[in-house]
Protein backbone atom coordinates (compact mmCIF):
# COMPACT_ATOMS: atom_id res chain seq x y z
CA UNK A 1 0.00 0.00 0.00
CA UNK A 2 1.09 3.59 -0.55
CA UNK A 3 2.19 5.67 2.37
CA UNK A 4 -0.32 8.16 3.77
CA UNK A 5 0.05 11.63 2.28
CA UNK A 6 0.77 14.61 4.43
CA UNK A 7 -1.00 17.89 3.73
CA UNK A 8 -0.07 19.13 0.26
CA UNK A 9 1.63 15.87 -0.69
CA UNK A 10 0.40 13.33 -3.20
CA UNK A 11 -0.26 9.78 -2.19
CA UNK A 12 2.19 7.54 -3.96
CA UNK A 13 2.34 3.88 -4.84
CA UNK A 14 5.60 2.09 -4.17
CA UNK A 15 7.29 1.06 -7.40
CA UNK A 16 7.23 -2.52 -6.08
CA UNK A 17 3.45 -2.37 -6.47
CA UNK A 18 3.84 -2.26 -10.26
CA UNK A 19 4.31 -6.03 -10.59
CA UNK A 20 1.27 -6.78 -8.41
CA UNK A 21 -0.87 -4.39 -10.46
CA UNK A 22 0.23 -6.07 -13.68
CA UNK A 23 -0.65 -9.52 -12.33
CA UNK A 24 -4.03 -8.25 -11.12
CA UNK A 25 -4.86 -6.59 -14.45
CA UNK A 26 -3.94 -9.50 -16.65
CA UNK A 27 -5.76 -11.91 -14.29
CA UNK A 28 -6.14 -15.22 -16.14
CA UNK A 29 -4.78 -13.90 -19.42
CA UNK A 30 -1.40 -15.13 -20.49
CA UNK A 31 1.74 -13.05 -20.28
CA UNK A 32 2.07 -13.01 -24.09
CA UNK A 33 -1.44 -11.62 -24.65
CA UNK A 34 -1.03 -8.97 -21.96
CA UNK A 35 2.43 -8.00 -23.23
CA UNK A 36 1.02 -7.61 -26.75
CA UNK A 37 -1.63 -5.23 -25.34
CA UNK A 38 1.06 -3.24 -23.53
CA UNK A 39 3.34 -3.18 -26.58
CA UNK A 40 6.33 -4.88 -24.96
CA UNK A 41 7.83 -8.37 -25.08
CA UNK A 42 6.44 -11.10 -22.86
CA UNK A 43 9.90 -11.56 -21.31
CA UNK A 44 9.97 -7.89 -20.31
CA UNK A 45 6.47 -8.01 -18.83
CA UNK A 46 7.39 -11.14 -16.88
CA UNK A 47 10.55 -9.49 -15.49
CA UNK A 48 8.58 -6.44 -14.33
CA UNK A 49 5.94 -8.68 -12.75
CA UNK A 50 8.74 -10.33 -10.81
CA UNK A 51 10.06 -7.05 -9.41
CA UNK A 52 12.63 -5.92 -11.95
CA UNK A 53 12.74 -2.21 -12.66
CA UNK A 54 11.61 -1.36 -16.22
CA UNK A 55 13.28 1.23 -18.41
CA UNK A 56 11.51 4.55 -18.80
CA UNK A 57 9.77 3.71 -22.10
CA UNK A 58 8.51 0.38 -20.77
CA UNK A 59 7.40 2.01 -17.52
CA UNK A 60 5.37 4.58 -19.48
CA UNK A 61 3.71 1.88 -21.61
CA UNK A 62 2.84 -0.23 -18.56
CA UNK A 63 1.41 2.79 -16.71
CA UNK A 64 -0.74 3.65 -19.72
CA UNK A 65 -1.99 0.06 -19.95
CA UNK A 66 -2.73 0.02 -16.22
CA UNK A 67 -4.49 3.38 -16.43
CA UNK A 68 -2.12 4.78 -13.81
CA UNK A 69 -0.39 8.13 -13.87
CA UNK A 70 3.39 7.49 -13.61
CA UNK A 71 3.58 10.30 -11.05
CA UNK A 72 1.65 8.06 -8.63
CA UNK A 73 4.70 5.79 -8.42
CA UNK A 74 7.15 8.66 -8.29
CA UNK A 75 5.39 10.57 -5.51
CA UNK A 76 4.45 13.62 -7.53
CA UNK A 77 1.09 15.31 -7.26
CA UNK A 78 -1.05 15.33 -10.36
CA UNK A 79 -1.21 18.92 -11.47
CA UNK A 80 -4.53 20.15 -12.64
CA UNK A 81 -4.34 22.29 -15.73
CA UNK A 82 -4.83 25.87 -14.70
CA UNK A 83 -7.48 27.72 -16.64
CA UNK A 84 -6.06 30.35 -18.93
CA UNK A 85 -6.06 33.83 -17.46
CA UNK A 86 -8.99 36.03 -18.34
CA UNK A 87 -8.26 38.62 -20.99
CA UNK A 88 -10.64 41.45 -21.44
CA UNK A 89 -10.80 43.06 -24.85
CA UNK A 90 -13.39 45.31 -26.39
CA UNK A 91 -13.62 46.28 -30.01
CA UNK A 92 -12.82 49.80 -30.92
CA UNK A 93 -16.48 50.44 -31.73
CA UNK A 94 -18.08 52.75 -29.23
CA UNK A 95 -20.80 50.29 -28.22
CA UNK A 96 -20.07 50.97 -24.56
CA UNK A 97 -18.49 53.92 -22.86
CA UNK A 98 -14.87 53.74 -21.72
CA UNK A 99 -15.94 53.78 -18.07
CA UNK A 100 -18.36 50.89 -18.65
CA UNK A 101 -15.67 48.89 -20.49
CA UNK A 102 -13.18 49.44 -17.66
CA UNK A 103 -15.79 48.48 -15.04
CA UNK A 104 -16.72 45.30 -16.96
CA UNK A 105 -13.06 44.36 -17.33
CA UNK A 106 -12.44 44.86 -13.61
CA UNK A 107 -15.52 42.80 -12.79
CA UNK A 108 -14.40 39.90 -14.99
CA UNK A 109 -10.88 39.93 -13.52
CA UNK A 110 -12.22 40.16 -9.95
CA UNK A 111 -14.50 37.17 -10.58
CA UNK A 112 -11.57 35.13 -11.88
CA UNK A 113 -9.44 36.07 -8.86
CA UNK A 114 -12.29 35.11 -6.52
CA UNK A 115 -12.60 31.71 -8.22
CA UNK A 116 -8.86 31.10 -7.84
CA UNK A 117 -8.95 32.08 -4.16
CA UNK A 118 -11.92 29.78 -3.58
CA UNK A 119 -10.14 26.88 -5.30
CA UNK A 120 -7.08 27.38 -3.06
CA UNK A 121 -9.28 27.34 0.05
CA UNK A 122 -10.93 24.08 -1.03
CA UNK A 123 -7.58 22.37 -1.71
Amino acid sequence: MGRAPTHGQAMSLPIEELGRLIVAKRASRGVRAAAADVGISSATLSRVENGHMPDLETFAKICKWLGKDPREFLGFAREEAAPPPAVVQFKKDRTVSRDTAVALGELILAAQNALRARAKMID
